[in-house]
């Protein structure tokens, strides 16, 4: 073998450069992983320090009057550098530490949750975080990096911990890229000292040496390869040829890589869940959408069977019952504990033309289900609310028809109920009008300076012989520095009038109410409060719904429609305001009206 001077020469300068290059290789790719995970650890740190100077509230701890909805809005708006890290906010003052707030999607049913009982999260580091140490931990796969950052309130007191878990995902990709760059120019390198050696002992036999190394990458899948033409002999023919065979294979590997890329985009972005299995039960492809509604991980695809996924979602879409239908399609509507979905299904056809698996689309129905469910609950609320004063009427018509017309103070007394019941159908109908126009944006608001102080004193005025009749006892005070309110003028009134009213209803005799006009910042806020009866906390969350009562027999004897709050909170939000309800049962009721100032103007 090493006879030849070629062999030797090629021999030499490929063990120099070989070695030179793992030499240099090991050095580069050591120093380089170091300088990528001390970054990791400045940048987790970094981000911990910024959340607390974002965030008073993480960072004197006084989270503890906050409610659930607030303690998971914590970190919406905080300086998260990547998605790739997990943050949790941890309140260390528990006898367990428990989770305060996260970032990761399934927050509402973290919080509250005990740290220890989070796979994720390392007792150590809590336990060391909380005695005042900044500490950072990978786990046993060397796949994440771990930080424990104290939240010293201004006294030093530990209150929580920052947990946060750096995904080293991308960093190990990176590494592992490095060293496959480095292989392919180590390769490379060693190519061209093939080719120098055989250059110096044959000006002959490089090129067709050349054209073999080229032909041996493409065969490794490395289909840019291009050789020197240097002649225009049977050598220089076989270069322009493997050249040329070069830019086809390039071609075409780039048109099937696009539309391969764009196949996986609309794969993976679609709306609808999608999921091919194959004629052994095998999932060979899941777009996001799919295995979130089967709530498995892409690698949980590679270890369980399609009919054991999703027997726990829908035991009719297995492929065992799938594959009794003759045809092979179908559909079938299934509900997770969120969500309404219609799976449809059809067969796919491998390259003979034969039966090769299932396709099954997800389609999420889930708002179409939701508005089904608010037209049929709001037919049944009209037909109930019309129902019982057409039935009064007919009644008391009856009545009259079978004699007690003869009866001229009965029939008086008779027509009064009528004309009452009349007057009930024709605020329902009047209501449900102006219901239609807010769901149709057909109103127009008529806009204009006014003056709160007087609007809550006209509201007063219209409503004093009902607040005289129960002896109750009204205080109104705004601000003097309270500005002109840019707004409907008969809008905002009728909703003033539509909480007083409820206010004088339903608070009993000699009771109190209060009406205040303040300031803030950048709105003025109404509050009309009561010592009347109050709300069960259970009905708070519903009463701004259409024809929801709290209690519907007693709502109905004081004249109510059921339909005052709904409009009075789509008039407000039409303002671009806000209005919110605070009761305690057997204790009264506080409502709080916000109307922006600089909204209102632009609007």
């Amino acid at each position: 073998m090493f006879k030849s001077i070629r062999i030797k020469f090629i021999t030499v300068y490929f063990l120099l450069v070989f070695i030179a290059m793992i030499i240099a290789g090991i050095f580069i790719v050591t120093v380089f992983e170091k300088n990528q995970l001390k970054q990791v650890e400045s940048s987790m740190k970094a981000q911990a320090q910024s959340i607390l100077a974002f965030s008073p509230t993480i960072k004197e701890g006084s989270w503890d009057k906050l409610g659930d909805e607030e303690k998971s809005d914590l970190l919406t708006k905080s300086p998260i550098y990547t998605t790739d890290n997990r943050v949790y906010i941890v309140d260390t003052t528990k006898v367990s530490p428990e989770i305060i707030s996260t970032n990761i999607g399934q927050e509402e049913r973290l919080i509250g949750e005990s740290a220890y009982n989070i796979p994720q999260i390392s007792p150590t580091l809590i336990v060391e975080a909380s005695n005042g140490n900044e500490i950072f931990e990978y786990n046993e796969e060397m796949t994440l990096r771990d930080l424990a950052y104290p939240i010293k309130n201004e006294e030093g007191e530990v209150r929580g911990v920052i947990y946060i878990i750096y995904d080293l995902k991308n960093i190990n990709d990176t590494i592992s890229e490095t060293k496959t760059i480095f292989i392919e120019a180590t390769l490379l390198a060693l190519a061209i000292t093939v080719i120098l050696g055989f250059m110096i002992a044959s000006s002959i036999t490089e090129p067709i040496k050349d054209v073999t190394v080229k032909a041996e990458k493409m065969a490794e899948g490395d289909f840019k390869q291009y050789v020197d033409v240097k002649s225009d002999d049977e050598i220089g023919q076989l270069a322009s040829m493997f050249n040329l065979l070069t830019r086809k294979l390039d071609t075409t590997i780039s048109e099937i890589f696009r539309e391969k890329s764009k196949m996986e985009t609309i794969f993976n972005y679609m709306a609808d869940g999608v999921i091919a299995v194959d004629i052994k039960g095998r999932i060979s492809h899941a777009n996001p959408i799919a295995k979130n509604i089967l709530k498995v991980k892409g690698e949980d695809l590679k270890n369980k069977d399609y009919d054991e996924i999703i027997s726990s979602v829908n035991k009719y879409l297995t492929l065992k019952n799938i594959i009794q239908n003759e045809d092979l399609k179908g559909k079938q509507m299934i509900e997770t504990e969120t969500s309404t979905y219609m799976a449809r299904f059809a067969p796919y056809l491998n390259e003979g033309d034969e039966f090769g698996g299932i396709i099954i689309v997800f389609q999420d129905i889930t708002e179409q289900q939701n508005l089904d469910n608010l037209r049929r609950e709001f037919v049944a609320n009209v037909s109930h609310e019309l129902k019982t004063p057409i039935t009064t009427i007919k009644s008391y018509t009856e009545t009259l028809l079978d004699g007690a017309l003869e009866s001229k103070d009965l029939s008086i007394q008779f027509l009064g109920v009528v004309n009452d019941e009349c007057d009930r159908m024709s605020r329902i109908v009047r209501d449900l009008l102006q219901l239609s126009n807010f769901d149709n944006k057909e109103v127009k608001w008529e806009k204009e300076f006014i003056s709160l102080s007087d609007l809550l004193l006209k509201s007063y005025t219209k409503l004093e012989i009902s607040i005289k009749e129960k002896k109750q006892e009204i205080k109104i005070d705004v601000d003097d520095n309270v500005p002109l309110v840019y707004a409907d003028k008969d809008a905002i009134e009728q909703v003033i009038l539509n909480i007083l009213s409820n206010a004088i209803k339903y608070t009993p005799e000699n009771g109190f109410i209060e009406v205040k006009g303040v300031k803030q910042s950048e709105a003025v806020k109404i509050i009309i409060e009561d010592n009347g009866i109050g709300i069960p906390k259970e009905d708070l969350e519903r009463i701004f719904e259409r024809f929801y009562r709290v209690d519907k027999a007693r709502s109905r004897d004081l004249g109510g429609t059921g339909l005052g709050l709904s409009i009075s909170k789509r008039i407000i939000e039409s303002h671009n305001g806000k209005i919110n309800i605070e009761s305690e049962y057997g204790k009264g009721t506080r409502v709080n009206i916000t109307l922006p100032i600089k909204d209102n103007l632009d609007s």
